[in-house]
């Protein structure tokens, strides 16, 4: 039975993180908002999920899977629950554990860059905290995301598994939903910021041996060349504002 996907259809967002792994393990899944409303997909289908009073344990918001009876929210939640069925995670309990750990703190970085934007309520449009957005920004460049990329290179620097090779790895040495998911990270932030992402990167090689590493992919390649991976723009997370690049 395919995973059921449920995200917004015109945006890539948190759930790109979830269709990322689903798309590298070739797994058959159904992007449900995205589908026919006369085939019990689109919009309904997933509101049904979210607003139904008879679905007991309802997910906050999308993403979420279901997998059968199973409905499981939050991308960091979905991966953890997907990776080791996917492949995507170590067998270990230890490894499972870490690439959660990193995957939260890749949600964290996620959550400061939409805070950039909209420093001041989702509820108001972005023209509306211009200022505050302003202020933000220089922040988050000059302070919080080269503290956040140092972290991410630090991990790949003290993996072990890592010696020796071309293709570093954030867990053991294996392609885990964590590299993949850095990977988006780094789309994201070169869409968002291309002069202060840049300039961070030139510090972190490793993060770009990963980066090049997951768009070579022979089944994340395809997917990246193909109509399912929708192009960043400004209604999701990642946005491009000149006036916030610095």
């Amino acid at each position: 039975m395919a995973y059921q996907l449920h995200y917004w259809p015109t945006i890539q967002g948190r759930g790109e993180f979830v269709r990322l792994a689903l798309e590298a393990a070739g797994a058959a899944y159904v992007d449900v908002a995205r589908g026919d409303e006369h085939r019990g997909q689109g919009m309904p289908a997933m509101a049904r999920y979210l607003d139904d009073p008879s679905v007991a344990r309802p997910p906050f918001a999308c993403p979420f899977l279901v997998d059968g009876r199973r409905v499981i929210g939050q991308s960091a939640a979905i991966l953890l629950y997907l990776g080791p069925r996917l492949g995507l995670a170590g067998k270990s309990e230890a490894d499972r554990l870490w690439t959660h750990q990193i995957q939260l703190t890749i949600a964290d970085l996620v959550a400061e860059v939409h805070d950039m934007h909209h420093p001041i309520a989702s509820s108001l449009y972005y023209e509306q905290q211009k200022h505050e957005a302003a202020r933000r920004s220089v922040d988050f460049r000059t302070t919080r995301l080269p503290k956040f990329l140092a972290w991410f290179e630090a991990v790949l620097q003290r993996n072990r598994r890592n010696a020796g090779r071309g293709m570093p790895r954030l867990v053991g040495s294996r392609l885990s939903y964590a590299d993949l998911s850095l990977f988006q990270l780094v789309e994201g932030l070169r869409y968002a910021l291309p002069k202060a992402a840049g300039k961070a990167l030139r510090k972190t090689p490793r993060i770009i041996q990963v980066r090049d590493g997951v768009a070579a992919h022979e089944r994340v390649a395809a997917y990246l060349a193909s109509d399912r991976r929708l192009p960043f723009n400004e209604e999701g997370i990642f946005r491009h504002y000149p006036e916030l690049d610095g």
